[in-house]
């Protein structure tokens, strides 16, 4: 059986390392990416949806506590870190698991075979997983949210307010702003990537549907099952839908 992984470390050094230990320790692993940061680990696993995840847990643009919070179970994780973390006690309880650095053959071994156990056994994943993350990610530094996008406009550079955005929306080298203020609406192009304006939204007013859509909570009007394994988002007012690929369709469960 072909697995797939994730490895994701902003030193290069402990990546080859790991990559090392884990061609030895596992020789069937294949690894489907890896990251230096834990927006690109995000916007890896999107893409590639592998079954096993290695994340450094200090790692700037997302730390992998709170890449691990998105992935929310539906992978297995290993941490990977250098520091004595105080929470590495709750994961060796079975949350997750951790490997310190440099990586130990034995330790690793340990880990691995607590993968093979739940890898496609969601049901095996912790009910105390998601909170566990939550109160981690509470103690660890967070980039300073964004309140104000500048957007260029034909020769003018335009203030959006966030708060003012609908959804946010990949558009080859840029990143599509469509947003409302005053009953007016508009749109704009910036070139800051979707995946690391993910990382400066409030996640508690914008959540990500699609690898290339992220949307405003408030103007979701409903979330609608076109057929098996195809949903699409409706939105207050509007009478374009935004797709939802299937890692996001779990958000609408009873839809």
């Amino acid at each position: 059986m072909n697995i797939t992984a994730l490895i994701a470390d902003d030193e290069e050094a402990p990546r080859a390392q790991l990559r090392a230990a884990l061609q030895a320790a596992w020789p069937a692993l294949s690894i489907a990416a890896e990251c230096a940061n834990g927006v690109d680990a995000w916007d890896a696993w999107l893409e590639h949806e592998p079954q096993v995840c290695f994340l450094d847990i200090r790692m700037p643009g997302m730390t992998g506590i709170e890449v691990a919070r998105r992935i929310d179970g539906r992978t297995p994780v290993v941490f990977v870190t250098a520091y004595g973390d105080h929470a590495l006690a709750a994961f060796d309880a079975g949350a997750v698991d951790y490997v310190m650095k440099p990586v130990d053959p034995e330790r690793l071994t340990q880990a691995l075979e607590r993968v093979r156990s739940r890898i496609d056994k969601p049901a095996l994943q912790p009910a105390g997983l998601q909170a566990l993350l939550e109160q981690l990610a509470g103690t660890a530094r967070r980039p300073t949210l964004l309140d104000t996008i500048q957007a260029s406009v034909g020769k003018e550079v335009r203030l959006i307010r966030v708060e003012d955005v609908v959804y946010f929306e990949a558009d080859a080298r840029y990143t599509r702003v469509v947003h409302v203020s005053d009953g007016l609406e508009g749109e704009a192009l910036i070139r800051t990537p979707l995946k690391e304006l993910l990382a400066q939204l409030d996640e508690r007013a914008f959540v990500q549907v699609h690898r290339s859509v992220i949307v405003a909570r408030r103007h979701v009007a409903a979330a609608v099952r076109v057929d098996e394994g195809h949903m699409h988002l409706t939105l207050r007012g509007r009478p374009e839908t935004l797709p939802v690929s299937r890692p996001f369709q779990g958000l609408f469960k009873g839809q």
